[in-house]
């Protein structure tokens, strides 16, 4: 009874979102309710398409890494045939988790438990004294195995998985957005490499706070980010995104920073580079656009920015990818990793990561001083009169409209502080929520 009561009061809730947000205005308690949180592990997380790692972090066969879709605990491993497997953390005797290391490479899975093993495929290979105590045939060895994930896909060697059967194609589900992926996956014919292993930390936020400030909020940057600008880790003025574009495509959104065209190799895109990609993408770079912050739904964030070390010293760049892993209507665990190209020097791989750990590793300038404000605003939504107040999304509802011109997919606005990818990500947060079934 007290399930049903909660299902119904977050039934309520999403409601009254969606009749808000027609007015460009959310509940406040839509960032700390419990029963909206358990509602989304089902509704949000238990369909949509979840990025769990990068192919360069198990090279090798045998090579694996545990991650998660919120509550569930994935081995993603590359078996002893070289393909990547996606299988869920459970021996199937009693369900004891057969991996407890992060990380680590093996031939085998053994449940501490009773000894059954699996190989790195899934399949069961072993179960202790089995001719005893089941007798022939009464244990189906291939019927036995590890469970797979429902659907695993990759794409550029970002590995999803989705818990719907039913769910669409990775692709189908990316849409247009696979080609903005471009900019950030296809610089080099190498492809991208993770640098080192992700960082892993706690924040006491909500987990939509993150992917929408990464989605569309240039807005907050000439303020939470003033002091970064000031003591020149962040070149250019304050308002550096007031002049950028914002896009809107397929399953996620992205903001641009415009710079000048003469800018590029300081911001770590030289000329071969751009030369990779086809015109309408070099088209963008023309018109000064270089692409930034960006969110795939529902929680996979990314960055692509620069950093200056010393003041003496040219920015140096660095790209992020950041899973909000969900773990209670007022908390989530930040995954975070750092990319480059694989073809980069050694001197160049390494200081594009020591950029990223001052920008956006765990105690990152810049993390700093988001997780604060995210952190704050769930503390205030978590409180009685949050239940009363709903919070303006209407920004750039009256004075943008979509540029004609863009060269790329989707809807693209002439400016960075706009909160159309914002509405654009609640607007599917609440489509996922609306589904009973």
């Amino acid at each position: 009874m007290q399930q049903l009561a909660a299902e119904e009061a977050g039934e309520v809730l999403v409601a009254a979102a969606r009749a808000n947000f027609r007015d460009g205005l959310l509940p406040a308690k839509i960032f700390n309710d419990p029963a909206l949180h358990a509602m989304e592990l089902e509704r949000v997380f238990g369909r949509a398409w979840i990025f769990l790692a990068h192919e360069t972090e198990i090279p090798k066969p045998g090579d694996y890494v545990l991650r998660n879709i919120a509550e569930d605990e994935f081995i993603v491993v590359r078996d002893a045939g070289g393909t990547v497997r996606v299988l869920f953390n459970s021996c199937r005797h009693h369900g004891m988790k057969v991996c407890t290391a992060s990380m680590g490479n093996t031939a085998y899975f053994t449940c501490p438990y009773h000894g059954w093993a699996y190989k790195n495929t899934g399949e069961l290979s072993a179960v202790p004294h089995e001719k005893e105590i089941y007798g022939e045939g009464e244990l189906d060895r291939k019927t036995a195995g590890l469970l797979p994930a429902p659907r695993s896909e990759s794409f550029r060697g970002w590995i999803f998985a989705s818990l719907d059967q039913n769910a669409p194609s990775l692709l189908e589900y990316l849409g247009d957005f696979t080609w903005y992926l471009d900019f950030y996956t296809n610089k080099s014919p190498a492809g991208l490499e993770v640098i080192g292993v992700p960082q892993r930390w706690i924040v006491h936020a909500n987990w939509k706070l993150g992917s929408a400030n990464f989605i569309g909020d240039g807005y907050h940057t000439s303020t939470t980010h003033l002091s970064t600008v000031k003591i020149g880790v962040i070149v250019g003025p304050a308002h550096f995104l007031l002049d950028g574009a914002q896009v809107t495509a397929g399953a996620g959104g992205l903001g641009f920073r415009k710079m000048a065209a003469d800018a590029g190799a300081g911001r770590g895109y030289p000329e071969h580079i751009i030369a990779r990609f086809d015109a309408a993408h070099r088209e963008i770079w023309k018109r000064g656009y270089f692409p930034g912050h960006g969110t795939i739904f529902p929680n996979l964030s990314f960055l692509s920015a620069a950093s200056v070390e010393a003041r003496d010293k040219p920015p140096v760049p660095y790209f992020t990818l950041r899973v909000w892993q969900p773990i209670a209507p007022d908390a989530i665990e930040v995954w975070s990793w750092c990319l480059i190209e694989k073809d980069a020097s050694e001197p160049v791989k390494r200081a594009s990561y020591e950029s990223y750990v001052l920008s956006f590793g765990s105690s990152g300038l810049l993390e700093q001083d988001d997780t604060e404000n995210w952190t704050s605003i769930t503390s205030a939504a978590g409180s009685r009169l949050s239940r009363n107040q709903q919070l303006n999304y209407r920004m750039g509802t009256k004075l943008l409209k979509p540029m004609p011109d863009w060269p790329g997919p989707g809807e693209a606005y002439s400016m960075d502080y706009t909160e159309a990818n914002e509405r654009a990500f609640y607007d599917m947060w609440l489509r996922y929520m609306e589904r009973r079934s």
